[in-house]
């Protein structure tokens, strides 16, 4: 029986998708729940399940094609229809005739992929004609793609077999003429061809991801609907990495974590925002809404671009459980395997520039946040302190935020707070 492969239902706040790596081929063997394709949303990147034992069909969507929920993206032979399959398969392997095709030991069938093959079948069309640029002048699943959309021009028929890639001979110049070189095969110019520009020099033309794309939607969103501004200060960690220092071996015998700087930034942020609700809110229409709850949004770099999954209810969590589930979301953004519910929602997002060596930034809003706060690295730098210089290690961190709803006092107070909390950690416990 054959099956229809279709998009499940997307998370409410993702709209469509983008098929980006079809995992199978038609006539693969295939498990039921195996991943047949990868789906790239705005977030996060989904895989579509086989649905049932047996073998893959047709594959109805290609990649790089958008579609949305319900979307038969392919057909799938049950096991029991996968005998019955296997001669539509073999008949697919042989080009359909036409009027010039050319004698089947012009192409080496055999080689070809099933892709090619399907696409051949599907579209009348004599494979002898395709120029080809895989090894040894193999024709590609683009190469046909590339024949259908009329960007490369049909070769003549050959009753010879295509002879192999194999560089021109070297033109021989003299004083009473010019030898030309032999034409290089087709098959040469295509895998030697790399785009250039106007002036030769090698460039790329890549499309954005969906979730670069959107990353760059968001951002320009936040420069032009939101009156942000940055304000600056500057912490002495000093008294936070001895406390560190001194009980990080015992924290980690115990909660089986290592003892970060990301917990105690989170701890001390939630309290300023206890204190200042307005920094913790976000507008909605001529409406400001001022959250009753801390869902801190914690910035983290991925193989796929910036995310920023969500720690649900901040202030109820202790620092071992910050530091447990921060290290878990970087597990995940690694392995892309983080969920759409992970990174939606967030009331204030946190960003470290400091593990990659930035030294200061401004963080731009997460929308609908108003507010961010940008920490940075650590270095020894000369202070005053009680009339002496001495060296300490310091870190300039950013809050910057929406003045539509934040006034200056509160982001300054607010920043002074998030200082005063990491220069002693003893406020953190007594919430003073």
């Amino acid at each position: 029986m054959t099956i229809e492969v279709k998009v499940p239902a997307l998370p409410e706040s993702v709209s469509d998708g983008t098929l980006v790596n079809w995992k199978k081929k038609p006539g693969e063997a295939v498990k039921r729940g195996e991943n047949l394709v990868d789906l790239e949303t705005d977030k996060v990147v989904l895989d579509i399940p086989a649905p049932a034992d047996g073998v893959l069909g047709s594959i109805l969507r290609q990649e790089g094609e958008t579609v949305t929920t319900g979307d038969v993206i392919a057909t799938l032979e049950e096991s029991g229809a996968a005998e019955a399959a296997i001669p539509v398969a073999a008949a697919m392997a042989a080009p359909a005739p036409t009027s010039t095709s050319a004698p089947a030991t012009e192409v080496d069938l055999e080689g070809l992929s099933p892709a090619v093959r399907r696409l051949a079948a599907e579209h009348g069309l004599d494979i002898a004609r395709i120029p080809g640029s895989g090894r040894g002048g193999r024709v590609t699943k683009a190469d046909v793609l590339a024949f259908l959309e009329g960007k490369q021009p049909a070769r003549p028929v050959s009753a010879t077999p295509i002879p192999p890639a194999s560089p021109p001979p070297v033109a021989k110049g003299g004083q009473g003429g010019f030898t030309a070189p032999a034409p290089a095969p087709v098959a040469a110019a295509a895998t030697t061809a790399l785009p250039v520009d106007a002036l030769g020099r090698l460039e790329q033309r890549v499309p954005m991801t969906r979730l670069r794309a959107r990353v760059a939607e968001r951002l320009l969103m936040a420069k032009n609907n939101t009156a942000m501004l940055t304000t600056f200060n500057e912490i002495n960690m000093k008294p936070v990495m001895d406390l560190r220092n001194r009980y990080k071996d015992e924290f980690e015998k115990k909660h089986g974590v290592r003892l970060g700087f990301m917990g105690f930034f989170v701890k001390a942020v939630i309290e300023s925002l206890k204190r200042y609700p307005a920094v913790n809110g976000s507008i909605d229409g001529n409406d400001i809404i001022y959250h009753g709850y801390y869902d801190i949004g914690i910035a983290v770099a991925s193989p796929r671009g910036l995310v920023v999954p969500i720690l649900r209810d901040a202030d109820q969590m202790s620092l071992a459980d910050i530091e447990k589930t921060i290290g878990e979301f970087g597990q995940k953004a690694k392995e892309g395997t983080l969920t759409v519910e992970e990174m939606t929602g967030g009331t204030f997002t946190i960003t470290n520039g400091g593990v990659f060596g930035s030294l200061m930034s401004t963080p731009i809003l997460n929308p609908p946040q108003s507010g961010i706060l940008g920490m940075h690295a650590t270095k020894d730098r000369p202070v005053a302190e009680n009339g002496q210089v001495v060296i300490r290690p310091m870190m300039y961190v950013a809050h910057s935020y929406d003045h539509r709803i934040i006034d200056g006092r509160e982001a300054v107070t607010f920043l002074v707070t998030v200082k005063e909390c990491i220069e002693d950690p003893a406020r953190l416990v007594l919430q003073v």
